[in-house]
C-alpha cells in the first residue's frame, strides 16, 4: 500500500482571517462561496429533494460509497478515498444539510426536517439516480446508521459493510449536538454561534487534537456556518432519538461486516463496537488505541490496512481483531 501522508503541510499558505461577525458566527457562508472553496476534482453535482448535492467519482471497478456523519462532509474521506480509488469506483456525498450540499428544501422553499425516514428517501433516491445497483458501503457515525439501514432495507444491493463508529444504538447525544434540543439554541444559532464553539467540537473528536490542522478546522468551521446550515441542524437534532431505532434487524443481515472503532471516541461509546459485531453475523471488530469518533480522518494509514484486507485489495496486511 502506498503511504499516506496524514501530517498537515508545513508549507500550506496562511488562511485569511475572518471577521469579528463571521467568528461570532453573525454571518453565513453563502452556498456559492463554499462551492467555489470545497469543490474537487472529481465534484459534481445532481438535483435531489430540492437541493444540488455534492458528490465526488473517481475511479474504475467494484462500487464503494463512502457516508459521513453528523456535521462533517465528504472531505473526511479525502485520504482513504485516494487509496481505494486506485482499484475501485469510490462516491461519497455531502449529506444534506452539511458540506457544500446544505439543506433539503421543500416546493415551498422550506427547509426540510433531516430525520430518519427522510434520510432513507434521500439515500434511495441518490443511490438510483446514479444507477448503483451493488456496491460496498463504508459509514461512520450517522453515515453509519444510514448504510447498515440501507443494507438492511436493499439487502442484495450491499455487497460488503463498513461501519466505523457507527450510530444506531440508544445513546445521549454529545453535548455539542444536544445543545439544539434547547429551544432558545434552535431559535438563536442561525444568527449567533461562535466559531469557538465549533473549534471545540471539532477537537473533541479527535483523539489527539493536535492532528488537526488548521484548513481542516476552518473547513468544519465554514460548512457549520453555510448558509442555512444551523436552521436545518435545529430542525434535525430533536428527531434523533435513537431508542426509536430497530438494532435488532441487524441480526439478520447476511452481509460481510466490518467494525472499525476509535477507543478515544467521546460522542458514541466503545461499547456500541461489540454491540454491533455481536448482532451482526460473523462481523469482524477492530479497536484503534488512540483515536476518536473519526479514525479514518485522524489516522487513514492505519485505517487502510484493515480495509484492505476487508476488500481484499492493495498490498494491506491482516490486521488483528479486537
Amino acid at each position: 500500500m502506498a503511504s499516506i501522508d496524514s501530517t498537515p503541510s508545513a508549507l500550506a499558505a496562511p488562511l485569511p482571517p475572518r471577521s469579528l461577525a463571521a467568528k461570532l458566527g453573525m454571518t453565513s457562508v453563502p452556498r456559492a462561496e463554499l462551492r467555489r472553496r470545497y469543490t474537487q476534482s472529481g465534484s459534481k453535482f445532481i438535483r435531489i429533494m430540492g437541493a444540488d448535492v455534492h458528490y465526488v467519482d473517481e475511479g474504475s471497478g467494484d462500487i464503494v460509497v463512502m457516508i459521513h456523519g453528523f456535521a462533517s462532509s465528504l472531505h473526511t474521506w479525502n485520504r482513504v478515498a485516494d487509496e481505494l480509488k486506485r482499484e475501485r469506483r469510490v462516491i461519497r456525498l455531502d449529506l444534506p444539510p452539511f458540506g457544500v450540499t446544505g439543506p433539503l428544501r421543500a416546493s415551498n422553499g422550506a427547509i426540510e426536517t433531516m430525520n430518519l425516514p427522510t434520510y432513507r428517501r434521500f439515500i434511495d433516491t441518490f443511490i438510483q439516480a446514479l444507477g448503483i445497483t451493488r456496491a460496498t458501503f463504508i459509514g461512520n457515525s450517522l453515515g453509519g446508521l444510514i448504510s447498515w439501514d440501507y443494507a438492511v432495507r436493499h439487502r442484495e444491493a450491499v455487497e460488503r459493510l463498513v461501519l466505523i463508529d457507527s450510530a444506531g444504538f440508544p445513546m445521549k447525544l454529545p453535548i455539542y449536538i444536544g445543545l439544539f434540543n434547547s429551544a432558545l439554541v434552535r431559535v438563536s444559532s442561525p444568527w449567533m454561534l461562535p466559531e469557538i464553539i465549533i473549534k471545540s467540537a471539532v477537537r473533541n473528536v479527535y483523539g489527539d487534537p493536535r492532528k488537526l490542522d488548521a484548513t481542516t478546522l476552518r473547513r468544519y468551521i465554514e460548512f457549520f456556518h453555510g448558509e442555512g446550515t444551523r436552521a436545518a441542524i435545529g430542525k434535525m437534532v430533536p428527531t434523533l432519538d435513537f431508542t426509536e431505532v430497530d438494532t435488532n434487524v441487524l441480526r439478520t443481515l447476511d452481509v460481510p461486516s466490518l467494525v472499525l472503532w476509535g477507543a478515544k471516541d467521546h460522542w458514541i461509546p466503545t461499547a456500541h463496537a461489540s454491540e454491533f459485531a455481536s448482532r451482526i453475523p460473523g462481523a469482524k471488530s477492530v479497536m484503534y488505541p488512540g483515536l476518536g469518533h473519526i479514525p479514518m480522518e485522524e489516522a487513514p494509514e492505519r485505517v487502510m490496512v484493515d480495509l484492505h484486507a476487508f476488500l481484499g485489495t492493495g498490498s494491506g496486511r491482516q490486521s488483528p481483531a479486537a
